[in-house]
């Protein structure tokens, strides 16, 4: 190997230095210099092991020999205060040096000069750094800064440091007047943390953690008070009925207002991805239950699809054909536990979710044939496809034949019909009223019928505004709204009065919405009644979302650029984060509203 004269320098030991074989490590502390009392404080400051000179048998063990004459006691009557300085540290840095307690320190002099301290000095060390000096803290009170906690360890270097801000084109942010330059290091600091807080803002979260963590403080300060203990007990029910209750945490957390004009969504991957539909989408409908984020799709390929909606694969579940009935239904029952399917055809199919098995109804459910006179008339007649649970499960509406709406008693399993109500004219939709539990049927005639369903009795009747041929009728879960949508297009949003039972009087609409030109055929409320999708079959990207609140329609959505196609079915997510809207191509788009991500809906 090649010699490099710049690898090695020659210098002159001196003459008490001993010559070191190469490679061999140096030794810069000398140790041999050093008594037992300093070699003891290294040990306990850097954790070297430490053995006393005079006792070569215990190595591990650390003793101290007050006698000792060769001077390593020289420190002994010190206090430890007195062994230590620092330099330039802030009054109120809150940094104090805390003090060593040795455990096998010798009893003498030095730990009775510990114990004689006077209680006033000892509370003026335990001071903590909020009291004090005035002197010290009107240094930095030219600028403002945010209470914060205490900091665990302050640079004492900062008090002296000087920013230029004027020099710096990335500090030139700021500045809060433009002939200012320099800046101390606590108002650069605190600049700094002002310039972040402002392009990172602090969730809503955390403001209302801060809020209610302030708010229990004040109540502790109020403790001695009357008003205070009453707080206090107050929070306590209120966690006792917490911890008493089986419902969830998040889902007592009140909904947000949505803006209106102009709305956040996003589109995802199609939900049936994973699993394409053979011709039109006839309906959709997510899971009841928010825990289960399950999206069943009915197309007229006589095909039942379930998919587990994730916003990202949507993957697949499951399949079921049906042959003998040309699906245009499907509906999960409140429970969540089956789902009916209905069609053109006097019979139904019942699809258990746990088991996974199918049940056909009975042939001449309600002792008749289903056969007419007039062949053009038998399809309409024989449909079951107009059906509807009641808030509870327990009873099913299936429109009938010349106004008759039939009750099914579905909670005894045997799907008995235990009554009917009829009309003056054929029905067209029904709905279950949320509150009340009564029943409201929407005839041809464009009127609206209330029953008593326990009765079998009509208690209210009612014509639609403008009766412009009346075809859909959809309420909210609220009870808050009832839309109902004509032939025309024209879309009529009524109050909680249209479903109240106790006023004769004709409910008058709230709004009159035309922005549809066809034929409404779906009408679909979100779950905090924010929100109305209307939608038409007869053309292409007939669709708007419709803010309740103040009865606008959304102008950003859907754009002419949104390929919805002919939208056959809509459907929101019990929590509103997805939208599923079908069509006559087989798709279903899936659309994510950011304003209800995180809503705590449980």
């Amino acid at each position: 190997m090649a010699k490099n004269s710049r690898k090695k320098q020659k210098t002159i030991p001196e003459e008490h230095d001993e010559k070191q074989p190469l490679g061999a490590q140096v030794v810069v502390d000398n140790d041999a210099e050093k008594d037992d009392e300093e070699r003891r404080l290294e040990s306990l400051l850097f954790g070297k092991a430490f053995a006393p000179r005079d006792s070569s048998t215990q190595k591990n063990e650390i003793k101290i020999d007050d006698e000792d004459e060769g001077g390593g006691n020289a420190l002994q009557h010190l206090q430890d205060n007195d062994l230590f300085f620092v330099d330039d540290v802030l009054p109120n840095a809150g940094n104090e040096i805390p003090d060593f307690q040795l455990d096998d320190e010798p009893e003498g002099d030095a730990q009775g000069a510990g114990s004689d301290k006077d209680e006033d000095t000892r509370k003026e060390e335990e001071q903590p750094v909020d009291d004090a000096p005035e002197a010290s803290s009107s240094k930095l009170s030219s600028f403002p800064i945010k209470s914060r906690k205490k900091a665990a360890w302050i640079d004492p270097d900062d008090s002296s440091i000087q920013v230029s801000l004027a020099d710096n084109k990335r500090l030139r942010k700021l500045r809060d007047a433009p002939e200012e330059n320099v800046v101390g290091g606590a108002q650069y600091e605190a600049r700094l943390r002002r310039e972040f807080e402002r392009i990172n803002p602090a969730p809503e979260w955390a403001s209302t953690a801060r809020k209610q963590t302030k708010s229990k403080k004040r109540r502790r300060s109020s403790v001695g008070s009357g008003e205070g203990l009453a707080e206090d007990s107050d929070d306590e029910e209120g966690e006792t009925a917490l911890l008493l209750s089986t419902g969830g945490i998040i889902s007592s957390k009140k909904s947000q207002k949505l803006p209106k004009g102009i709305i956040t969504i996003e589109r995802l991957r199609d939900a049936n991805h994973s699993a394409p539909t053979e011709g039109a989408v006839k309906a959709i409908q997510f899971h009841p239950s928010p825990r289960i984020p399950v999206l069943l799709t009915v197309s007229s390929d006589r095909r039942l699809r379930l998919f587990n909606v994730d916003g990202h694969t949507n993957p697949h579940i499951q399949t079921v054909h049906v042959p003998a009935l040309p699906l245009t239904n499907a509906t999960f029952h409140p429970h969540g536990t089956s789902i009916l399917l209905t069609g053109p055809r006097p019979f139904y199919y019942t699809l258990d979710l746990q088991t996974g098995r199918t049940t056909r109804s009975p042939r001449g459910l309600w002792g008749t044939t289903f056969t007419s006179a007039h062949p053009s008339k038998q399809h309409a007649e024989e449909s079951l496809q107009k059906c509807a649970f009641d808030p509870t499960g327990d009873v099913l509406a299936v429109a009938g034949r010349r106004g008759y709406v039939h009750l099914v008693d579905w909670r005894s399993g045997g799907a008995q019909v235990v009554g009917s109500v009829k009309m003056n004219a054929p029905v067209q939709a029904l709905h279950w009223s949320p509150l009340s539990g009564e029943l409201m049927t929407l005839g041809e005639d464009s009127e609206v019928y209330i029953w008593d369903v326990k009765q079998r009795r009509c208690v209210k009747r009612w014509k639609d505004a403008g009766g412009y041929g009346s075809a859909v009728l959809a309420g909210d879960s609220g009870g808050k709204y009832l839309s109902i949508g004509s032939k025309m297009g024209l879309v009529n949003v009524y109050g909680h009065d249209a479903m109240s039972t106790y006023s004769d009087s004709t409910p008058k609409e709230l709004k009159t919405l035309g922005n549809l030109t066809t034929s409404i055929s779906t009408l679909r409320f979100n779950h905090d009644s924010q929100l109305l999708a209307m939608a038409s079959d007869d053309k292409k990207d007939q669709m708007r979302l419709v803010h309740l609140p103040s009865l606008t329609v959304y102008s950003n959505w859907p754009t002419s650029s949104t390929p919805l196609g002919h939208v056959t079915a809509v459907d929101f997510s019990k929590g509103s984060e997805y939208i599923a809207i079908g069509n006559n191509r087989g798709r279903v788009l899936l659309y994510q509203l950011s304003h209800f991500i995180g809503s705590g809906i449980v």
